[in-house]
């Protein structure tokens, strides 16, 4: 039987090796589900920035704490929150946003122990500075994965949702934690936070791992100063003025009515009990699950999205007003869940910043408004202290005065919005 010889085609020497396909990164773990594990932790920085509503009494009883060093113990931890938050964005963009987020929230862990173990006012607050350390990535780690990884058409959508997501933790701070101090104590209440964010924090561990970015450049190598220094540059554009302005007062004034002088205006000025005022929160807190979700539904887009903000803000700052001199406990009631809806529209503010600047600085950008975002709350929760113990020196009442503060600040702070310049960027979107 002949035997033919058997070639094969010879490799050519300079053919490289053929590539392995990429393999999916984890795909049994969706961006939905990392989304809601990450909104995990911003649930809870809601509820540790709104816990003084609820537990405002009792550390005025146990402490005996001033409304002007309550308004103090509030504003610690949006200071802190907003002090590092510039560092916690160049962070995420260092070192991605699993890592950053495991190792900021132990600090807000050690905090809620050190509340609720506070032998003195003065480690009161030290717990507050921890835990607005450790919740300051929070929100800005689920703003930067729908930026980087859902359709760019969509971020206001989900970014109404991931807001309204984190209203379950306004909503433990409403009758539950109400039921909690007054059937406990405001200690149990700090400790059953800490326990929660230690289960945040194995969730995370567990189940977030961030695929490469599909919408924005990767960052590019740089060091923390001239990462520090990039932030800076962002200042000297026109158009963050406006941006920041605002943005350091309409969440500000929603999250001092909310977070501070709810719980104490009802026993005081109508005499609610502490669960009656705690319903009244949670009720509000519902709202501001389903509130930037709608508005996120309803962008106009970046033409006109800019006249939405500012009217609405506008409008936000005569519904403060109307709470100053309501006296009817039902109407006064009423007017503060209408504001608890029209406050959704923030998620509007998040959409006109990423509008507003190119897509490498996006990351920048959102991590310099969330800043001025909870820097603001600092600034008018201790203002507003300073404000109420004024007026009850005065011989006021000093809710009246905070509302009208309050209702001041937004108003300036929305005609800064619509007289300061607006990004080149918004004409030709």
């Amino acid at each position: 039987m002949p035997q033919f010889p058997v070639t094969f085609p010879a490799a050519p020497l300079s053919s490289p090796p053929s590539p392995r396909p990429p393999r999916p990164h984890h795909p049994h773990r969706p961006l939905w589900l990392m989304l809601l594990v990450l909104l995990s932790g911003f649930a809870l920085s809601q509820a540790y920035r709104t816990v003084s509503a609820i537990v405002a009494q009792a550390l005025q009883q146990d402490f005996g704490l001033s409304v002007q060093a309550l308004g103090h113990f509030a504003g610690l931890f949006g200071l802190s929150f907003g002090v590092v938050q510039l560092l916690m964005g160049i962070a995420l963009d260092r070192y991605g946003l699993r890592r950053t987020v495991l190792a900021a929230a132990p600090w807000s862990i050690a905090g809620a122990a050190l509340s609720a173990l506070a032998p003195s006012q003065g480690w009161l607050m030290a717990g507050q500075v921890l835990i607005g350390i450790g919740c300051s990535p929070a929100f800005l780690a689920c703003t930067l994965l729908i930026a980087r990884h859902f359709p760019p058409e969509r971020f206001a959508f989900f970014s109404g949702l991931s807001l309204g997501l984190g209203g379950l933790g306004l909503m433990f701070t409403g009758t539950p934690l109400a039921w909690v101090v007054q059937h406990g104590s405001w200690r149990l209440g700090f400790g059953l936070l800490g326990l929660l964010s230690a289960l945040s924090w194995l969730l995370i561990f567990w189940l977030v791992h961030e695929p490469p970015s599909r919408n924005l450049p990767p960052a590019p190598a740089q060091s923390w100063g001239q990462a520090l220094l990039g932030f800076a540059r962002l200042l000297a554009v026109p158009h963050t003025w406006g941006i920041l302005a605002l943005g350091m007062s309409s969440y500000a004034a929603f999250l001092s009515l909310r977070g501070l002088w709810l719980g104490p205006l009802l026993m005081g000025r109508f005499d609610f009990s502490l669960v009656d005022s705690g319903n009244v929160a949670l009720v509000l807190s519902v709202i501001s699950l389903f509130a930037p979700g709608i508005f996120g539904r309803l962008d106009p887009g970046p033409q006109r999205r800019r006249a939405w903000v500012a009217n609405a803000s506008l409008l936000l700052a005569a519904m403060f007003a109307g709470l100053a001199l309501l006296q009817q406990a039902s109407a006064w009631v009423a007017l503060a869940l209408a504001l608890g809806m029209l406050g959704g529209f923030g998620v509007l503010q998040y959409a006109d910043v990423r509008a507003s600047y190119a897509p490498q600085l996006t990351g920048r950008a959102l991590s310099l408004y969330t800043m001025a975002m909870f820097l603001g709350v600092a600034l008018m929760q201790s203002a507003t202290g300073w404000v109420a113990a004024w007026a009850a020196g005065q011989g006021l009442e000093p809710y009246r005065a905070v509302l009208l503060a309050i209702a001041a600040w937004v108003a300036l702070a929305s005609l800064a919005f619509r007289l300061l310049p607006a990004s080149p960027l918004l004409r030709r979107a």
